[in-house]
């Protein structure tokens, strides 16, 4: 059986020939329509816009950006996996300055859609769909927190950041993704392409997202999920949303195995990271934190990896605005796994010699509890195009970490945590420099994994420390045992006054 094709789970093409389609008082951008090649064991076919850029494009606020298109093609070698490629030459008729005043003029805007931080870009990420096939919730445009007090205290850096992309409409970045991926869907159900849903296997976040977007489009979700191994709050997104929930006796692995399966003989289109599209989506973040430093580059990123789409997703958004004239480099990207699922930590140990799948063991960081990650020739291509590092974390170090942050005005993921742990340990081998800008990218909101807060605050996790814990002091309900025990934690050293 041939591997699916990155850009439809079905055996419909992704992108139909030219057909005749009503521009959208909503949108400003007219309808692009293209075609290609979408086989992994084909030639790409070029494809032809319809129009091309004015090369001498009159003041930013007459005009249009350019009609931008993109073609698939297999960068890599085995697996068979997809990329979106935009034709450049077209965006370069555009300066870097256009770019950056462009997508600066459109924050905090309502315009639709680009009041999204996703279709803020638009652009660069789908520039051929219509408005009026976009599913947005106004993702995108997360804070970049400067954790002061947590790099000063507990670093000696002064210049550390925390890329928020948890705090989104469903509580992780997935949102940057799922709808791009959930407005394409929507535009082939338009145009009565013969897809009856949409599925994923999902270790939490991806299914949040998707059920929501599905939901906002009025289209049938379909979620597998590894039984017992996700938090209530992640379990519940989903069933709250109205998707058609699977839980199943098995890892992810095995939920994504099985999905693939399923999408190969059912017109679902299937939503996990091996689809390119929401990987568009995904770079913005990048693009973001650029635009957030006023286009100043960082010197390192670090994300998490699991399923290693996103590591990859953001070199892309980096690389494209350093091809496109907006910045003049790239930073140095860092991969944090958990050591109970690191696949691409062994690799990277190993020199990047034969690649392993693992095991994935249950680790607090659920949503990269992931043994073969589907994105490995992605995540490998990025971090050696940006002389990229991989790290690990152990459950107790992850845990840790995660209370460290917390404490300082933080709350944070347990994937965070993990990504915080490696940089601890880079810090302190003296690979990052106190005066180091670093970006920490923060996947999920915090509030999805109150429970193992919860168990590591009451001590209540075999085999672990639990040295920051905060439990709660019971106490007699009479004013003089109130008085000693405010009185002992004053004169302690526990004391912040």
């Amino acid at each position: 059986m041939s591997p699916p094709s990155l850009l439809h789970s079905s055996p419909f093409p992704l992108h139909p020939h030219p057909t005749a389609t009503p521009h959208s008082p909503r949108s400003t951008l007219p309808f692009l329509p293209i075609k290609s090649s979408t086989s992994p064991d084909s030639t790409p076919t070029p494809l032809k816009a319809s129009a091309s850029p004015d090369p001498s494009p009159p003041p930013l606020k007459h005009r249009r950006p350019p009609k931008g298109k993109y073609l698939a093609e297999k960068p890599w070698s085995g697996g068979g996996l997809l990329d979106v490629q935009h034709d450049m030459d077209a965006l370069k008729r555009y300066d870097g300055e256009y770019w950056k005043n462009l997508f600066d003029s459109r924050v905090g805007k309502t315009t639709w859609p680009y009041g999204s931080g996703v279709w803020s870009k638009k652009e660069w990420v789908l520039p051929e769909i219509d408005g009026d096939d976009i599913i947005s919730a106004f993702e995108g445009n997360s804070n970049l927190f400067w954790a002061e007090r947590f790099g000063k205290q507990f670093l000696g850096m002064n210049d550390l950041w925390v890329k928020h992309c948890g705090i989104s409409h469903t509580g992780s970045f997935k949102d940057l993704g799922m709808t791009v991926l959930v407005s394409q869907v929507n535009r082939l159900r338009k145009m009565n392409r013969p897809v009856v849903g949409v599925g994923c296997a999902s270790t939490g976040d991806t299914s949040a997202a998707l059920s929501a977007y599905c939901a906002s489009a009025g289209i049938p979700s379909i979620v597998f999920l590894p039984a017992n191994r996700i938090s209530i709050a992640q379990l519940v997104q989903p069933i709250a949303n109205g998707a058609f929930v699977l839980s199943i006796d098995t890892d992810f692995d095995g939920c994504m195995q099985l999905i693939r399966e399923v999408t190969a003989e059912l017109p679902i289109y299937l939503a996990n990271s091996l689809n390119s599209l929401r990987l568009e989506g995904q770079k913005t973040a990048a693009i973001e934190i650029l635009q957030q430093f006023d286009w100043e580059v960082p010197d390192w990123v670090i994300v998490p990896g699991g399923n290693l789409g996103n590591i990859y997703a953001f070199y892309k958004g980096f690389h494209m605005c350093k091809e496109l004239g907006l910045v003049d480099r790239i930073p140095r990207l860092v991969c944090a796994q958990a050591a109970n699922a690191n696949p691409l930590y062994l690799h990277y140990k190993s020199g990047w010699k034969d690649f392993k799948a693992v095991k994935a063991n249950t680790t607090f960081a659920s949503a990269i509890q992931i043994g073969d990650p589907v994105s490995i020739d992605r995540a490998v291509f990025a971090l050696k195009n940006s002389n990229g590092i991989v790290e690990e974390a152990t459950e107790e170090e992850l845990m840790d970490a995660m209370a460290q942050a917390d404490s300082t005005g933080m709350f944070i993921c347990p994937h965070t945590g993990v990504a915080l742990t490696a940089l601890f340990k880079l810090r302190n081998s003296g690979v990052i420099g106190p005066t180091d800008r670093t970006v920490v990218v923060s996947t999920a909101h915090g509030l999805k994994f109150t429970q193992s807060k919860t168990d590591y605050h009451s001590k209540e996790i075999s085999d672990m420390a639990c040295r920051y814990a905060n439990p709660p002091v019971q106490v007699n309900a009479d004013f003089g045992s109130v008085m000693d025990v405010l009185t002992k934690y004053l004169l302690s050293k526990d004391s912040k006054i």
